[in-house]
């Protein structure tokens, strides 16, 4: 073994090297994309629970349960097919290859008009589910009977919805976030696949395709580390956000 995981029957390279550039090639993707979804998802969601009923409240959890039920593949074909046609992206790869950049300001525009496509395919799959998430659980925090009385006190909205209720409505959707964020590795399969983004998603497909079992083997273990992590940090975080659990 070498100290590694093994080589790779296809790549013919030891697997350890060849997952270190992949997980680099992932994170760059999907990092910003979780984020962008998480943010978008609690802000959506706190709306839709404070406009329970309305117009407002439809439209964002209409919308959030037609995101969330798309599929992967059927939403990256059609962002493809609106770049070939109308917005003229790049629609494979992480880069132009064969291209000389004069620097690295070059570099970082040709990456990120790469990443526009899978970036947004990646925040209209996760927003959904984000959104969905924390509008039910502000609904149950909203009714409880402190809300009512901070109601009646007399605070703001805005203090009672961010600093009570969305504090705490947020327990169960860091789970949500945890577990998204451990797998989103895994579940990037098919917008790394569709988009030729060369990353563990991308990597496992190939794997699975040339029958690469030390290869397919070593990215299960960095899907396996990372679910072990994100779980620990939501432990973690648990204590900040909830005084109960710290005792």
């Amino acid at each position: 073994m070498r100290g590694d995981l093994g080589i790779s029957f296809y790549y013919k390279q030891p697997v350890t090297e060849i997952l270190l550039e992949r997980i680099v090639n992932t994170l760059v993707l999907l990092i910003p994309a979780t984020i962008v979804s998480i943010l978008l998802g609690v802000l959506t969601g706190v709306v839709s629970a404070w406009r329970h009923g309305s117009l407002v409240d439809r439209v964002v959890s209409g919308s959030a349960l037609v995101l969330y039920t798309l599929p992967t593949y059927w939403l990256g074909g059609l962002l493809i097919l609106a770049s070939i046609n109308y917005l003229h992206l790049p629609v494979t790869g992480m880069r132009d290859y064969g291209v000389h950049y004069s620097s690295m300001l070059e570099h970082l525009y040709d990456l990120a008009s790469h990443m526009i496509l899978p970036f947004i395919t990646l925040v209209l799959v996760n927003y959904g589910g984000f959104t969905l998430l924390v509008r039910a659980s502000m609904l149950d925090v909203l009714s409880e009977d402190y809300i009512r009385t901070y109601y009646a006190v007399g605070f703001g909205e805005g203090r009672i919805l961010f600093k009570y209720g969305l504090k705490n409505a947020m327990l169960p959707t860091l789970t949500a976030i945890s577990i998204a964020i451990a797998t989103s590795v895994s579940g990037a399969v098919l917008t790394e696949t569709i988009f030729a983004w060369p990353g563990v998603g991308r990597l496992i497909y190939e794997a699975v395709y040339n029958r690469d079992y030390p290869l397919l083997q070593g990215a299960f273990l960095v899907i396996a580390v990372s679910v072990v992590l994100a779980n620990l940090i939501a432990d973690l975080l648990y204590g900040l956000i909830d005084p109960r659990v710290r005792t």
